[in-house]
């Protein structure tokens, strides 16, 4: 990293905020901070206290040959700034108990504009000083001294460092789940699906693939998130009816007639719901990707991506299986989640077996299996006849990366008003298959089997 006069050239036009952040994200991001500071010069920084920290950041690199650690720079900035007046050390150390506990926005846009800006000194300089050389150096040394300061700054990531990045992989990493509405799922999930996860329900035609995920959008809602939601199967007012139900507690029957009941509650609603429709197989990942990019431009960040559901995208590369389309669909879904860094809920159809089935597995995932691969979280939603004339079923969590899975609940199903809702657990464990209970696929067959052996016998004593 340079110092020096620089002709009062600073970040000044980009206002404190951006400094900030540009700073946080050179305690933060190691690659970056390798990357900025060939070309950084720390009096671009104009207020003392960032360039007190970013000297202390640099200080450590060059002793230690390593990225200091928030440990590190804590006893840092309690006892190595005895040179720096009480004012600054307040400030120093105020602004990095900030940024502990703060996110950095617009991250993109302040790395893309200081690595600009610092490359473009660098090359004003080295351009200058090429003047002077011309006189009295040959074209190679000029040549030279124009190309090396066009590398400076370059990107430098060749990946993750075992021992430069040590302290990376012992940080906290944020999942910031957002909650099912359900308490029992979240805490076998440890809070819900995070961000850059992708979720996946699974359930046969008629099930509440739809109604599930409007239930999971509405508990988003409600902790005052950004809620995306794709349909590719319903009209968007329908599925705006079904949030009103689901929100209010109120009949889908009944919705026209509490209108203005309903938007007062819809008003108390913290966060908001964009409902974008596209015709079966009319739209992609790349379409929903767009759409996205369009909404980040007029200031709207998701805070969850809903796809009812991921099986009616078209693909984007034609292949000659289905089953390698589909693929390619939930990896492709799996990485709008990181790229938009927030999480992503899916539905995907049962084939055949699925239908009467009292606990749908994923062996019952239609055309494709492989897209279970890289969901982190998949249940399946089970409603046989029975259940739904008596508002019952199932939900049996499938996959679940961030806890234990194979387990099956009882749920109060309403469709009427999308109420879903865990049933209490039913007294006898040993008898009764619907209690919260770990099953692996050779417990399912049995279990099946025997209330078929039973049927049998019931039916032959009936004859």
């Amino acid at each position: 990293m340079r110092s020096g006069k620089t002709d009062n050239v600073s970040f000044g036009r980009y206002g404190k905020n951006f400094q900030e952040i540009l700073v946080q994200l050179i305690f933060d991001d190691r690659p970056f901070a390798d990357q900025i500071m060939e070309v950084l010069d720390v009096n671009f920084l104009e207020l003392e206290y960032l360039r007190v920290f970013v000297n202390k950041i640099v200080e450590y690199r060059t002793k230690y040959n390593i990225h200091p650690s928030s440990q590190a720079l804590t006893s840092i900035f309690n006892t190595d700034l005895e040179n720096e007046s009480e004012v600054i050390q307040r400030q120093v150390r105020e602004y990095f108990h900030k940024i502990q506990i703060k996110e950095p926005t617009d991250i993109e846009y302040v790395k893309e504009q200081s690595l600009d800006f610092c490359r473009k000194q660098n090359l004003k300089k080295a351009m200058m000083k090429s003047v002077a050389l011309l006189q009295n150096c040959s074209f190679d040394e000029i040549s030279k001294t124009i190309n090396d300061a066009l590398v400076l700054g370059s990107d430098n990531n060749f990946g993750y460092d075992y021992l430069a990045d040590f302290e990376e992989r012992f940080k906290p990493k944020h999942r910031n789940p957002v909650t099912t509405g359900w308490d029992e799922m979240d805490d076998i999930t440890s809070g819900g699906l995070g961000r850059n996860e992708l979720g996946v329900v699974i359930a046969p035609t008629g099930a509440g693939k739809s109604m599930v995920l409007v239930h999971l959008g509405a508990q988003a809602l409600r902790e005052g998130k950004n809620v995306i939601h794709y349909t590719l199967e319903l009209q968007d007012t329908v599925v705006a009816n079904r949030y009103d139900s689901c929100l209010t507690g109120l009949p889908l029957s009944e919705i026209k007639s509490f209108k203005e009941e309903i938007l007062e509650e819809v008003k108390k609603i913290q966060g908001s719901l964009i409902i974008k429709e596209y015709p079966t197989k009319s739209a992609s990942t790349n379409t929903i990707k767009s759409h996205l990019e369009k909404l980040r431009k007029r200031g709207i960040k998701p805070g969850m991506i809903i796809v009812d559901y991921g099986d009616l995208l078209r693909p984007t590369v034609i292949r000659k299986e289905k089953r390698n389309e589909l693929e390619s669909i939930y990896e492709e879904m799996r990485a709008l989640s990181n790229e938009f860094n927030c999480p992503v809920w899916t539905a995907s159809q049962t084939n055949r077996s699925g239908l009467n089935a009292e606990v749908v597995t994923m062996e019952s995932i239609s055309e494709a299996f492989s897209k279970c691969f890289v969901a982190d979280l998949i249940f399946s939603v089970s409603r046989t006849i029975e259940d739904k004339q008596a508002n019952t079923g199932r939900i049996f969590v499938a996959k679940n990366r961030n806890g234990p899975d194979g387990m099956v609940y009882p749920i109060f199903m309403d469709t009427s008003n999308v109420g879903i809702k865990f049933a209490p657990p039913q007294p006898n464990p040993v008898t009764t298959p619907l209690n919260p209970v770990s099953l692996t696929s050779a417990m399912q067959s049995n279990l099946l089997k025997q209330k078929y052996s039973k049927l049998r016998k019931s039916g032959s004593m009936n004859k």
